[in-house]
């Protein structure tokens, strides 16, 4: 089993990866950033192929250089920012009859093997979005949503733009990791790229 690798489990849930975000701090085209010789974008729909069937990532535009068969889900409306991206994964989830849907970011190549569970569990009746924590921070570009895109539009409709924000709005259980290194360290620049080459390097030796 590779180091992005893990038995997919049984929750009915759909995955999508942001990657429509320019990377100005790492000098554009963050998700064909190389990472232990893959792309970051790689690395994310590996780990999203292992937790779910139903995948696909959203993009300010549509790209080549994504493998074939994957489906990409360009922005419905220019210049929201992150939140663009839930407003494409709701309507793919809800398009292919799913109540749920995990919006990941392309950055984030640690992510935890329990997260889809936990996230699940936590998500319970009375939640609309179950949000990880670490280090004192919540993680709403790793969060689990419940697909309600009446309640997203009007959020929209209204100047919203915060992902962090729709959360607080549509209710959401937190769930806390304690691990180190944090699973949900996210590359912005050329530090913490090269932070997340020697975390790999470790990880192998």
């Amino acid at each position: 089993m590779g180091y992005f690798e893990n038995p997919m489990n049984d929750f009915d849930c759909a995955i999508v990866i942001a990657a429509g975000g320019e990377g100005s701090r790492i000098g554009g085209t963050k998700p064909f950033r190389k990472l232990a010789g893959q792309n970051l974008i790689l690395h994310g729909i590996a780990w999203a192929r292992s937790h779910s069937a139903t995948l696909a990532v959203a993009v300010r535009r549509p790209v080549r250089e994504l493998p074939s068969g994957i489906i990409q889900l360009p922005d419905r409306i220019p210049g929201l920012g992150p939140i663009s991206a839930l407003q494409s994964a709701f309507a793919f989830a809800r398009e292919r009859k799913i109540d749920t849907v995990l919006l990941i970011a392309c950055d984030m190549p640690f992510l935890p093997h329990d997260l889809v569970e936990r996230l699940m569990s936590a998500l319970g009746e009375g939640y609309g979005a179950a949000i990880p924590e670490s280090g004192g921070r919540w993680h709403p570009m790793a969060g689990l949503w419940r697909v309600d895109e009446d309640l997203l539009e009007a959020y929209l409709a209204g100047g919203g733009r915060s992902l962090w924000k729709f959360a607080k709005e549509v209710g959401a259980a937190t769930v806390t990791w304690n691990s180190q290194p944090d699973p949900f360290a996210n590359i912005n620049d050329a530090a913490a790229l090269a932070e997340a080459e020697a975390r790999i390097r470790n990880s192998v030796q």
